[in-house]
């Protein structure tokens, strides 16, 4: 098969397309982004927005929604839509905690990730073989997972040391990596609370602070995810199966083996975000450790227009505001009031020059009413703290949507032959 032809194919949707942000664009708009934030933690007072640990605690938050979303990403370039990324991280994170307390951590993250391979090829059987409608294929699996690790629970972990019908005994801790000097010196300098310089020295110390290796290996799993299915020739075929299947197949292309493969990867990597919570991020297996992570994992795919770099950048989002959950409360949660009116305002300057009238109207209106709530309180409710990375999530699916494109045959159903 030619690839020059497949190349032709899968690349035909871009006609319509933007112009491609390029680094330096990428990196003024991330340096713009923390120069808001830190306009925001001054004029809230909330100190902890861009602290070492705030980040560190992001960065753990992060990872594995930021995995499931990787997987969903796999799936869906091959046009097979993985709702089931929730429970294929269940499985992970039973799996991961079986195995880590019995025979070590790293053997717990490849029992982990197997587990969750199982689940996508599980998916892969229901959907490309049998053709069945993958949101019902996918919700089966969560549900399943959810019954199957329970019921294991109950006769491993409940007689095991330390353990019961509800989580494991504890699994030994993975080695975190600390830059000598450099850590201590991004702390000094974060602690004296001095604008953008003391929030980038924050978010620079929560890279080098108690990095865990496990953190590392799901970080170069991003680019190397973008190599993979943007660089090579396999995985041209396997976006082809994702763009359209009958012209790829007419190519060469054996679609089914493409979709299979994708699918399987797509539940290793959310298996491998289950192992990260239930050895990394708590070293115990738990009843409900996922907390519904792998729906957002899924939003921050489509956040990110099923692209690795956007996917990145929303389950950074979403770990931050998780974190901000975790640490500070209502106090930070309540100076996010303020960033996010800041962002509809300027969103709503943004869809005025672009002559969207309606959708100005509306950020417009929603982002007065947060500035409004932000001036004349102190702290926001306890329920609205909780709530606060859902709402963040539809929020953001809802202000993004104008711009998303999805492969073209993703959730379609095929059949081997049907273009003859």
């Amino acid at each position: 098969m030619s690839t020059s032809t497949v190349s032709a194919t899968a690349a035909a949707p871009k006609k319509a397309g933007r112009n491609k942000l390029t680094l330096p664009w990428i990196m003024l708009i991330i340096a713009g982004g923390l120069a808001l934030v830190s306009l925001v933690r001054v004029i809230s007072g909330a100190d902890d927005l861009t602290s070492v640990g705030q980040v560190s605690g992001a960065l753990s938050l992060a990872v594995p929604i930021g995995l499931a979303g990787l997987g969903g990403l796999w799936a869906e370039r091959a046009g097979v839509v993985n709702i089931g990324l929730e429970g294929m991280m269940i499985l992970g994170t039973w799996f991961g905690a079986w195995a880590g307390y019995q025979w070590g951590p790293w053997t717990g993250v490849m029992a982990g990730l197997i587990g969750g391979a199982i689940g996508g090829l599980l998916h892969a059987i229901i959907t490309v073989t049998f053709n069945v409608n993958h949101i019902v294929s996918g919700v089966a699996i969560n549900i399943l997972a959810l019954g199957f690790t329970q019921y294991l629970s109950n006769f491993t972990f409940a007689d095991a040391p330390g353990g019961s019908s509800k989580q494991s005994p504890q699994v030994e801790p993975i080695y975190k990596i600390t830059v000598p000097g450099l850590s201590d010196w991004m702390a000094d300098l974060q602690g004296r609370h001095w604008f953008f310089v003391s929030d980038l020295a924050g978010v620079i110390g929560g890279l080098v602070t108690e990095l865990s290796l496990l953190t590392v290996v799901a970080l170069l799993l991003i680019p190397g995810t973008w190599w993979v299915l943007w660089r090579t020739t396999f995985g041209l075929r396997l976006r082809s199966c994702g763009e359209n299947p009958t012209a790829a197949e007419s190519l060469g292309v054996n679609v089914y083996k493409y979709k299979y493969i994708a699918v399987i990867v797509s539940g290793a990597l959310a298996g491998l975000g289950g192992a990260f919570l239930s050895i990394v991020a708590s070293p115990i297996y738990q009843e409900g450790q996922t907390g519904g992570r792998g729906y957002i994992g899924l939003a921050a795919m489509i956040f990110g227009n099923w692209m690795p770099g956007g996917m990145a950048m929303g389950a950074g989002l979403f770990g931050f505001i998780d974190s901000l959950k975790l640490r500070g409360g209502a106090t930070n949660v309540h100076a996010l009031l303020l960033l996010i009116a800041i962002l509809l305002l300027l969103v709503c300057a943004w869809q005025l020059y672009k002559k969207k009238y309606v959708q100005a109207g509306v950020s417009a209106l929603f982002g007065v009413l947060l500035f409004v709530w932000y001036a004349l309180t102190d702290s926001v409710p306890s329920q609205f703290v909780d709530a606060a990375p859902y709402v963040t999530t539809l929020l953001v699916l809802a202000l993004s949507a104008q711009r998303l494109r999805m492969p073209k045959a993703d959730g379609l159903p095929y059949r081997k032959g049907q273009g003859k």
